[in-house]
Formats: structure tokens, C-alpha cells, sequence
């Protein structure tokens, strides 16, 4: 899903390198539903700059009270691998020990 913030129809604006665009840039948004957990990615929204993507994040995707953190990231600024090399990134030796699966957790430590 993705959310515009409110703006005139071919509103410009201008970048930090100066330049004028017709279209604001994507932002992808994350999360933190509680201290302790990791940011999940909800949505992207498009908005003229950070300051307004979280303000439209909060609004969108956390109008709820449902997090406690919210991040925003330039969608241009995500690199990530190709699915079709999974095999080369991720297919390694097995050494189970690396997994927290491995060990046995006492009831007091609670959620990790």
C-alpha cells in the first residue's frame, strides 16, 4: 500500500541538490510495535521530506497507538539482493549453534 500526503496537483518542489521534481520521492515505513522488537515494514508513503513522512507515517500507519518507533527511508536509498542468488547468500554450512533455536531459554528471560 501505498499513501500520498495532501498536496496541489503538480506541485513542485525542489531537492536538496537543487533540482526541481514534479512528484515527491517513496519513502518505505517501519515500525516498533513495543521497546524490545524489531521495526517491521508497514507500507510506503510518498511526502516532500523526512520530517513529513514521519508525520504522515504516524498518521497512516500508526493512528492507532500501535507503535512506539517509527522509521522512514528513502525507497531510492534500499538495495537489495536478487531472489534468483538466495542460493549464494544465504545456502551456507550448517552450524546450528549460530541460531538462538539452539539453546534452551529459561521461563525469566521472556521474549527475545
Amino acid at each position: 500500500m501505498t499513501y500520498d500526503v495532501p498536496h496541489t496537483e503538480g506541485e513542485v518542489f525542489e531537492t536538496e541538490t537543487g533540482t526541481e521534481q514534479e512528484s515527491w520521492p517513496l519513502w518505505e515505513v517501519f515500525i516498533r510495535a513495543r521497546r524490545g522488537l524489531s521495526h517491521n515494514h508497514c507500507g510506503s508513503l510518498h511526502a516532500p521530506d523526512a520530517e513529513t513522512a514521519v508525520a504522515a507515517a504516524r498518521d497512516v500507519y500508526a493512528r492507532r497507538a500501535e507503535g512506539v518507533s517509527v522509521w522512514v527511508v528513502p525507497s531510492e536509498s534500499i538495495s537489495a539482493s536478487d531472489p534468483s542468488d538466495a542460493d549464494a547468500y544465504f545456502n551456507v554450512v550448517d552450524k546450528p549453534y549460530r541460531h538462538a533455536t539452539h539453546y534452551d531459554l529459561p521461563d525469566e528471560v521472556g521474549q527475545m
